[in-house]
């Protein structure tokens, strides 16, 4: 009997668990796998995961041509996504994404360029100026007419094959002040571009490529997003970077339209935005809290803030990217630095 007592005591045991553990919600975050989403792993979900005591899976995305496939197959598998700005304003437009609800998510603290009905920032990337130290030392190229001035600074270049920021750092070149920049002197920008066009090495298609050719000394300046720069120059890449005349742009989290969890998926959310966590973000990876309160949790010392490309003095030195410009204008930009780039 007491063998009999042991036996039932350690199944309702093993049944309880099993109860307890299929009873915690199960959703699924995606985004674009490499450092970054490690970097979200250790400071957003994980911490996310205990507090609500949840689990988080992960999937990786190439961009918002996976979200609108999900939802228009009425497939939908992913439960928050991380996109680009731009694609984010896209998706907002081909109504892709469910409504935030902003009685949930707290938007304190965030530039309302960076929050929408439909999305919100989750990181600042910046594109910046990298160049090669070994011939330049630490005295690199400092505005974007410094990197358009061959004689002065002689070599290589490589910028994104992209024409969103590429069109923006050619004005920049060309002496458009930054805060004068929209709407885009598209023709004035394809003339910039034309002038260093000889100089340029590779026109990159992603960010690992721009990080090899600066890390492999092949181009002596890069137009680099700053956390694959900083990256870079911790593996060892004899490198350094400005922030000044960066182009500051975000990633943004969206509820794909017809998420099975929609309802987690904004505590989910409104957790990624917050104060504490985003303070987090720079330990794991070279990109910025969007939620400027970041910095005042206490877990920004003075020095660290000083590297970190959101940071007041840093965004001071930036300008912020359009999404509403490059919304409008994607397609047919893309299709005209196609065209150039294949001249």
């Amino acid at each position: 009997m007491r063998q009999t007592l042991r036996l039932c005591l350690a199944a309702t045991g093993i049944f309880g668990w099993a109860a307890t553990a299929s009873a915690q919600q199960v959703i699924t975050f995606a985004s674009f796998g490499g450092a970054y989403q490690a970097a979200q792993r250790k400071a957003l979900l994980d911490p996310i995961q205990q507090k609500l005591n949840i689990v988080i899976k992960e999937d990786t995305l190439t961009g918002l041509a996976d979200v609108r496939a999900q939802v228009r197959a009425n497939a939908v598998k992913w439960d928050v996504a991380d996109l680009g700005g731009a694609s984010c304003a896209r998706g907002t437009v081909e109504g892709l994404f469910e409504p935030l609800d902003y009685g949930v998510i707290k938007t304190d603290g965030i530039n309302p360029k960076m929050v929408n009905k439909d999305w919100i920032g989750v990181i600042y990337y910046s594109t910046v100026i990298a160049w090669n130290t070994e011939k330049f030392g630490e005295n690199g190229p400092q505005t974007w007419a410094d990197v358009w001035d061959v004689k002065k600074f002689p070599g290589t270049r490589s910028f994104s094959r992209g024409a969103s920021e590429t069109m923006e750092i050619a004005l920049m070149a060309d002496g458009v002040a930054p805060d004068k920049l929209y709407p885009l002197d598209v023709d004035r920008a394809m003339k910039s571009l034309a002038k260093i066009k000889p100089n340029v090495v590779a026109w990159w298609a992603s960010g690992a490529q721009s990080a090899q050719l600066l890390k492999d000394g092949e181009a002596d300046i890069v137009a680099i997003w700053n956390g694959r720069a900083g990256a870079a120059i911790k593996d060892g890449a004899k490198a350094a970077t400005t922030y000044n005349q960066g182009i500051l742009n975000a990633d943004c989290l969206v509820i794909p339209k017809g998420a099975k969890n929609g309802e987690l998926a904004q505590k989910v959310i409104a957790l990624m935005v917050s104060p504490e966590l985003q303070a987090d973000i720079p330990k794991y990876i070279n990109y910025g809290p969007i939620n400027e309160k970041a910095f005042a949790t206490g877990k920004i010392t003075p020095e660290e803030a000083a590297r970190i490309n959101s940071s007041p003095t840093n965004t001071a030195r930036q300008t912020v990217i359009s999404f509403d410009y490059w919304t409008d204008n994607l397609a047919k930009l893309t299709e005209k630095m196609d065209a150039f780039l294949q001249q």
